[in-house]
């Protein structure tokens, strides 16, 4: 493994860096949470224009940058010091890869070039809230995690006399779910008693029976939606010709490790930058008559936030890395972890990239807390940058944790949760190089 960064990556992230300080400071983020997309559509526009972000891992032959995974966490990482609102985890880390591993080569040609080229946005829709389990890192995703068929899912109903399908249902809590053009629902067929989750294409625009609201949320920085479809026309994300059910969870799984991995290094990102801002402050404020950074408590707590950082920023990378060395594991199953042939593939990558969320989820949430409470409770107040940091802490692990469910499952499948006594055989059955 070579940990260097290339010349090339090191040029994205001081390129995206320099550009969201010039245009994304805390009172910009606030002025763009409050506008009705929720974020500020010249600067997406500038990003991917100018820096092809939402096509960074998508291939040429589609209009992407042909990077992967570790350029668009580096990018994440760079989006998250500033916390920018923006669709580029619901387009780049959840809808786009799904379109490319699933849909039909006029599926892919149809839609990826608009999404790579920031033309269109996507985002991923699952019924029930349950997007984690969807993306194997809080459970299975071969069970009823999109609702079994029963009251509260999304119903797909094929055309008579024809090919196309139409939707029924609903689901809340969508990324950036109230301006994505492009929706890729999760959707049962086949009825209750035969039910199987499908993924389907959904075109926003124009389409009947589709209706959109968006939501409150903890965090305004990530805008979600709840969608509601009513006989709503959709394509079969569909590359093996109506045979390719059983690739339906695999998918998603991949695209939850990588997504996983987008996710750590932007709380990664997010972390530095309120360590940073109060390490600054701490150097300006007094305290009883004398500067507080020379304190021992203080300088103690702020070393030990400074320690679990760069401990979650080199777990985010590796969790970067491994999802960026190429294609997962063929076989689709979960697999316990360490047990057979293959046990760093599928199984051992998901590893890595929950326990590197965590992390990172942990990481932002410690600093993000001593940034309100060391400034004397000031980072509390809306003119105080440091709750932005606060917010995004919370409402990230809502979006993909929480973290005790990142870590439960890992335990779970390398079957930590069976057997001796608590604290025995802590990494036992794990993949080479994957600590619980």
């Amino acid at each position: 493994m070579d940990a260097a960064f290339t010349e090339e990556q090191h040029a994205i992230r001081r390129t995206l860096r320099a550009l969201l300080d010039k245009r994304c400071g805390p009172d910009e983020v606030k002025a763009a949470v409050r506008t009705p997309p929720g974020y500020d559509e010249e600067l997406w526009r500038e990003l991917a224009g100018r820096l092809h972000l939402p096509g960074a891992a998508l291939p040429t032959v589609y209009g992407g940058a042909g990077r992967g995974p570790t350029e668009l966490a580096l990018a994440c990482e760079e989006t998250g010091r500033t916390v920018l609102p923006s669709p580029l985890i619901a387009t780049a880390a959840l809808a786009a890869p799904l379109i490319l591993a699933l849909g039909s080569e006029r599926q892919r040609a149809g839609v990826l070039p608009a999404l790579a080229s920031g033309e269109l946005t996507g985002t991923l829709a699952v019924p029930g809230g349950r997007l984690p389990t969807a993306l194997a890192l809080t459970g299975p995703n071969d069970g009823d995690w999109a609702g079994g068929g029963r009251a509260g899912g999304i119903q797909a109903h094929k055309e008579e006399g024809g090919t196309g399908w139409r939707l029924y249902g609903e689901a809340g809590q969508v990324l950036n779910g109230h301006t994505a053009e492009v929706l890729v629902v999760a959707a049962h067929t086949g009825g209750f008693a035969r039910s199987g989750t499908r993924l389907f294409l959904v075109r926003a625009a124009g389409a009947a029976g589709l209706r959109r609201t968006r939501q409150t949320v903890v965090d305004e920085t990530r805008p979600q939606a709840r969608l509601e479809l009513r006989d709503v026309p959709a394509e079969l994300l569909d590359e093996g010709g109506g045979e390719a059910a059983a690739a339906v969870g695999p998918a998603l799984a991949a695209t939850g490790v990588a997504a996983a991995a987008a996710l750590a290094a932007e709380a990664v990102g997010a972390a530095a930058a309120a360590l940073a801002g109060t390490v600054a402050h701490i150097r300006e404020r007094e305290r009883f008559g004398r500067p507080a950074g020379p304190f021992q408590a203080v300088r103690h707590r702020l070393a030990d936030l400074y320690v679990t950082l760069q401990a979650a920023r080199s777990a985010a990378y590796h969790a970067a890395w491994t999802a960026g060395r190429g294609p997962l594991g063929a076989d689709g199953s979960s697999g316990a972890y360490g047990s057979g042939p293959g046990t760093t593939g599928r199984a051992g990558e998901r590893a890595v990239a929950a326990l590197a969320l965590a992390q990172a989820l942990e990481a932002l949430r410690a600093v993000a807390a001593e940034a309100v409470q060391l400034p004397g409770g000031t980072g509390s107040a809306w003119e105080h940058a440091a709750h932005l940091y606060f917010k995004r802490a919370a409402g990230d692990e809502l979006l993909l944790g929480p973290v005790h469910r990142l870590r439960a499952r890992v335990a779970e499948e390398a079957g930590l949760c069976a057997g001796a006594g608590r604290g025995a055989g802590r990494t036992a059955g794990l993949p080479a190089g994957v600590d619980a």
